[in-house]
């Protein structure tokens, strides 16, 4: 964060709402609405509405909310080369907490051209706010595909990496401030996320001038999060196990869940001097936070880490929200930071 940036920022972890003229609502992968030039179109315009309402809610560092991808991982994979769309095989993902159809590996990886053409570019050329772009992590896309070429994971996903590297710096070139990593599957292997995890996520940082951030979670708060986390027990210990080697890698910024969560706060405290954006919006319940209960979650963090390394975020993304539930916590967020701002700046 630089010297002239004020204390806490605010941000959102990636995804956000898509509206109902656009795509089917309340679903993580929902349908398109249109086609062609017209869904386009729609994407672009829907891109828009989201960059004001964030900018509108006070938000410092802002994003496309994903507007243009149907799911986190598969919105990059869709433009990928080396992979069997048509012929899915079932896999457990996420260490088996949930089985899913997935499309195959069935050759060298390689880009087909851009992952992401315009979309950083458009937001750039419409805010000048700071500009964060979010990308699934390596380790993430491996475990969300089946492999049938190179028979190794960590290959498969070095081989992913790679690419990420391609498109992140694109993405730098497009004026893109804050490149994140979305890695969930960090909590599903957690002795494997601190070792090749972190790093096929230096292979997909090398060479990159923007701050980067890995997000690890829970989850958004689907049915299947929701019951893989009833059996997590009171406490939920699982960053203990790679927060350590987050805290030696070469990332610049972690986003992690705190408000709601059985996370215990002082592990935050393993990840040494790392920027944290830590999540003030609980994104598994409708209930929009007060701008008191958002510092009182300020606070909390406080006691672990030092205020200038302190961004307000949301757990996770916001995409299977209503849109006006989270155009609501946007401006709770706003509030909250502004109020965390008067009672600890």
């Amino acid at each position: 964060m630089s010297a002239a940036s004020p204390l806490f920022q605010a941000s959102v972890a990636g995804s956000l709402p898509k509206p109902g003229w656009l795509a089917e609502t309340h679903k993580l992968w929902p349908a398109w609405k249109l086609q062609g030039a017209e869904l386009e179109a729609a994407k672009r315009d829907a891109t828009l509405v989201w960059i004001k309402q964030q900018e509108d809610a006070g938000l410092d560092i802002v994003g496309d909310g994903e507007m243009s991808r149907q799911h986190f991982v598969h919105g990059f994979v869709e433009n990928v080369d080396g992979i069997d769309r048509d012929n899915k095989v079932e896999i457990g993902i996420r260490a088996d907490r949930y089985k899913a159809m997935v499309p195959r590996v069935v050759g060298k990886l390689a880009l087909k051209g851009r992952a992401h053409p315009w979309e950083a570019a458009f937001c750039r050329a419409h805010t000048k706010r700071q500009l964060k772009f979010t990308l699934p992590g390596p380790m993430t896309i491996m475990d969300t595909l089946a492999d049938s070429y190179y028979g190794d994971k960590v290959k498969t996903a070095f081989a992913f990496a790679e690419l990420l590297n391609q498109e992140a710096r694109a993405l730098e070139a497009d004026g893109v401030d804050i490149i994140q990593f979305d890695e969930p599957a960090f909590n599903a292997y957690t002795q494997e996320a601190a070792g090749w995890g972190i790093e096929a996520l230096h292979r997909a940082i090398d060479g990159l001038k923007a701050k980067t951030a890995v997000h690890i979670c829970y989850g958004y708060g689907i049915q299947a999060n929701i019951e893989w986390k009833r059996g997590l027990g009171n406490e939920w210990r699982q960053y203990e196990d790679f927060f350590p080697a987050l805290a030696k890698s070469k990332i610049d910024m972690v986003s992690l869940e705190c408000l709601h969560s059985r996370v215990p706060p002082y592990l935050m405290t393993l990840l040494g001097d790392k920027t944290v954006l830590v999540g003030v919006l609980d994104v598994a319940t409708d209930q929009v936070e007060t701008p008191e209960e958002i510092a009182d979650t300020v606070k909390t963090a406080l006691q672990y880490v030092s205020k200038d390394r302190l961004i307000l975020c949301s757990n996770c993304g916001l995409a299977p929200l209503d849109g006006a539930i989270a155009a609501a916590k946007l401006q709770a967020l706003g509030k909250g930071a502004e109020l965390a701002r008067q009672r600890f700046g």
